[in-house]
């Protein structure tokens, strides 16, 4: 098995390139695509683009992307065996971050090789920092699986979360996602939806996870998205109180009471039983 020497020449270099602004390209991350022997990309025309915007010539460039990482680690490893430098880019922010690139680095770090890294963008840190939300800790889900058993598993954890939680989404599936959290979360759960973060039409929404999903049913949501979640209220005694704003959320969004009551006994922990005799009251007021 090779092993590294501190200044070898072979090394695989983590590059961390622009989430939207091209000028977040730093200084070093363009002396290291410079320098490097091979860019690994994830796409090759939209590298060719970046490396354009740095000055940096177009060196061999190699594909990794979901598809086709396993097999490349291959061509990676080869690649440091003959002394070549090589630098992993993808098409945005700080690879293995919700894209390609873990595989490769286990198994380089794996075979001895060493493994670099020009940190910079990350949408992940660029959107909890922004958030206003709690930062001391923070769990990060990357994209929730798209049905299934693990989605509802992932849901649950997320829902129990004592800390703040950070995930991805793409615009047509946001509405979905926001109403499953809103399910398992409860309406209330403060939330902060980031959308085309450092580019021109960025924005940022600050509200409840009930007021996320009105918005985007009359705001078609459009570029990628990064919801940012608080903790779960601890969990204690539920006065009526919590129940009956919850309840009223629910029907406000147009549930019915039936629904309103199953769902509300379920986020909150409480007998159906309670929460229904609290929705009779509620219909008795009205």
């Amino acid at each position: 098995m090779p092993t590294a020497e501190p200044g070898a020449t072979a090394a695989l270099v983590l590059v961390a390139t622009p989430i939207g602004n091209l000028g977040d390209l730093s200084p070093r991350a363009v002396e290291a695509l410079a320098t490097a022997d091979v860019i690994a990309c994830e796409d090759m025309r939209h590298s060719r683009r970046l490396l354009t915007h740095a000055g940096v010539n177009a060196h061999r460039l190699i594909t990794v992307h979901d598809h086709n990482e396993a097999d490349q680690v291959r061509t990676v490893l080869s690649l440091l065996e003959r002394g070549k430098r090589v630098a992993l880019i993808t098409d945005a922010g700080t690879p293995g971050i919700s894209d390609p690139g873990q595989r490769v680095v286990a198994s380089v770090a794996a075979a001895g090789f060493l493994v670099e890294v020009v940190p910079g963008p990350s949408a992940v840190i660029a959107a909890l920092v922004i958030s206003g939300l709690p930062t001391h800790r923070f769990t990060f889900e990357g994209f929730l699986p798209r049905k299934g058993s693990e989605r509802t598993r992932r849901l649950a954890t997320i829902g129990e979360a004592g800390c703040t939680t950070v995930l991805y989404e793409a615009p047509h599936r946001l509405a979905r996602t926001l109403n499953d959290l809103m399910e398992t979360c409860g309406p209330l759960r403060q939330t902060v939806l980031v959308r085309e973060l450092t580019k021109l039409h960025e924005e940022v929404w600050r509200g409840s996870l009930q007021s996320a999903v009105e918005h985007v049913a009359t705001v078609a949501p459009r570029g990628e998205y990064v919801i940012v979640l608080g903790s779960a209220s601890p969990r204690g005694p539920v006065d009526d109180s919590a129940i009956t704003d919850a309840l009223n959320a629910r029907l406000g969004a147009g549930e019915s009471r039936k629904t309103a009551v199953a769902d509300v006994a379920s986020s909150l922990s409480v007998p159906k039983r309670r929460v229904y005799d609290l929705a009779t009251r509620l219909r008795s007021v009205d």
